[in-house]
């Protein structure tokens, strides 16, 4: 099973109703997913999904969230607005490594050049269970229909420049992978 997270046209911290306002895609991207069976959540804390009643209930063999971002609070190289996306991808992998079925991957693709490699995002895998498995480049190819969003603000339905970019793959630690099995069994 596969979860998404925050995607653009159809986030996961947006109600319903601000996405289609939002999206000008959205209505018709979501009619297509809830056609081909997939299940959309609204309003869900990307920092608090795992206590989310339906995600609660389910373990996945991968969760990725594509270019985190916390918002618009200042310039993106300031001390206070870089502790901000920390905070949010930090507390992204916290919840995400507890979603995860025995060697699963969480995918986080972002941006690697200053100020956001100040994010540090494989330190912050330390205190989750979580090991870098591989890092590679960012191919937006890979994601078929894919479009990189704002996210928020007036300009929420233009894309941002990708420029240099890695998708960090991350798996739970072989102590945190045998608790999962010894736990199934």
């Amino acid at each position: 099973t596969l979860l998404l997270v925050g995607q653009g046209d159809f986030p996961f911290f947006l109600g319903k109703d601000v996405v289609v306002q939002n999206y000008k895609k959205a209505k018709s991207n979501m009619k297509t997913l809830e056609k081909l069976g997939a299940l959309l959540l609204h309003g869900v804390d990307a920092t608090k999904m795992k206590l989310h009643t339906y995600l609660s209930m389910h373990k996945f063999d991968r969760i990725i969230y594509n270019f985190p971002h916390a918002g618009f609070y200042g310039k993106e190289d300031s001390p206070h607005v870089i502790k901000m996306h920390r905070n949010l991808v930090h507390g992204f992998l916290k919840n995400a490594s507890g979603m995860l079925q025995a060697n699963g991957e969480i995918h986080v693709s972002h941006k690697t050049t200053a100020p956001f490699s100040q994010w540090n995002i494989q330190e912050l895998t330390v205190w989750n269970s979580l090991v870098l498995d591989e890092c590679s480049s960012f191919k937006i190819e890979t994601y078929p229909g894919y479009k990189h969003k704002r996210g928020s603000g007036v300009r929420c339905d233009k894309p941002f420049p990708l420029g240099m970019c890695s998708t960090f793959k991350f798996k739970l630690t072989s102590a945190a992978n045998k608790m999962i099995g010894a736990k199934k069994n």
